[in-house]
């Protein structure tokens, strides 16, 4: 049995740090807005090299509130890729904005930038693109695009922790940025977490507010805020992640990088490397025609896959009456096709050709 990611071994080899960490936070009873907390923020913002790094509940949180800071709201229209998470399109929903799916680029899986182009009208307020499966969007011609219609770019980096484009973070690029910390992410704690940066003072005080009932001092509240603060526990467990993040990108983009060698094939689209982007391998995502074939046979093998993501966001029943969609043709194709594969910092050549020999046979 190969498991799609393994977060017993992970914990195996932090066991030490972790165990140490948590006890402390047990013992010192400090477990809301604690000094962990604090501490992972200022860690956070120097690894991202952003200004502003704030801690929230979640990364779906972390994507509502910087709408809700960012001045994104009733009638306005939000750019997005259809090919995500249902988060991102529920936050711009929670704002009462309206999604905007547009088509994405068929060897990035991220938003296609000319399809934003297209799309822009006189109520477009902002671009919430994805970073999907730890690849980083094009933001340089995103922000081209953005400062030319005096639009607002909220980044979608809930899988690209540690992603850079010419050696700047993701989540440093536009406005804001949004991560989750989601057990199965790349940078996971032991239940929900979320982080937000920006570089403006004006917009991470407003997302302060946000996430604290709309409070700077204790009984007074200036707005009507959400409760959404990453406890002691996760930030403690998340602090010790943190030290070990680049050597697990690293070993991540290692086991990819094996993959591609091996799975090298006229019926199978591999992932793509960006020479001035690192792709950090939230997921190995691949393409092909034979995906349920493929997954039938990794099933009878015991071995862990997923499809991310069978359906559009804008055909998905929640979305589809309240949402604009373009043409989507390239998005159609890739949710048709692809299927992702193991991948965790831990796996082992042998694990690796195991599944390489399973997908081969089909």
């Amino acid at each position: 049995m190969i498991p799609m990611l393994d977060l017993k071994l992970q914990y195996s080899t932090l066991k030490n740090e972790i165990d140490t960490a948590v006890a402390d936070v047990l013992q010192n009873t400090h477990f809301i807005m604690g000094p962990n907390v604090v501490q992972f923020e200022s860690e956070a913002a120097q690894y991202l090299g952003v200004k502003h790094a704030i801690s929230c509940n979640s990364g779906t949180d972390a994507l509502h509130l910087a709408l809700r800071a960012c001045g994104i709201g009733e009638n306005d229209e939000v750019i997005t890729t259809p090919f995500s998470f249902a988060a991102t399109a529920e936050a711009i929903c929670y704002v009462g904005a309206t999604p905007v799916f547009v088509d994405i680029d068929p060897e990035t899986y991220n938003i296609y930038t000319q399809a934003i182009k297209a799309a822009i009208t006189s109520k477009t307020k902002a671009i919430l693109p994805v970073h999907i499966f730890g690849q980083a969007a094009d933001m340089q011609e995103i922000a081209k695009l953005a400062k030319d219609n005096n639009l607002r770019i909220i980044e979608d980096c809930a899988q690209s922790f540690g992603a850079r484009i010419n050696n700047q973070q993701t989540g440093t690029l536009g406005d804001a940025g949004c991560f989750s910390f989601f057990p199965s992410k790349n940078l996971g704690c032991y239940g929900d977490g979320g982080l937000f940066t920006t570089n403006s003072d004006e917009i991470a005080e407003q997302f302060t507010l946000l996430k604290s009932h709309g409070s700077k001092v204790r009984n007074q509240h200036e707005i009507i805020g959400w409760n959404s603060r990453l406890d002691e526990l996760q930030a403690a467990i998340l602090r010790i992640k943190l030290k070990h993040i680049d050597d697990f990108n690293k070993n991540r983009i290692a086991v990819a990088k094996k993959y591609n060698k091996l799975l090298s094939s006229p019926s199978i689209n591999t992932p793509s490397f960006k020479e001035n982007m690192s792709h950090v391998f939230h997921q190995y995502t691949l393409l092909s025609e034979n995906r349920d074939a493929i997954s039938e046979q990794l099933n009878k093998e015991k071995i862990g896959h997923a499809v991310y993501y069978p359906m559009p966001l804008s055909e998905q029943p929640a979305f589809n009456p309240i949402s604009r969609a373009e043409s989507l043709n390239t998005t159609q194709d890739i949710c048709s096709k692809c299927i992702s594969l193991p991948i965790f910092p831990e796996m082992t050549d042998e694990q690796i050709e195991k599944v390489v020999d399973t997908v081969k046979r089909v």
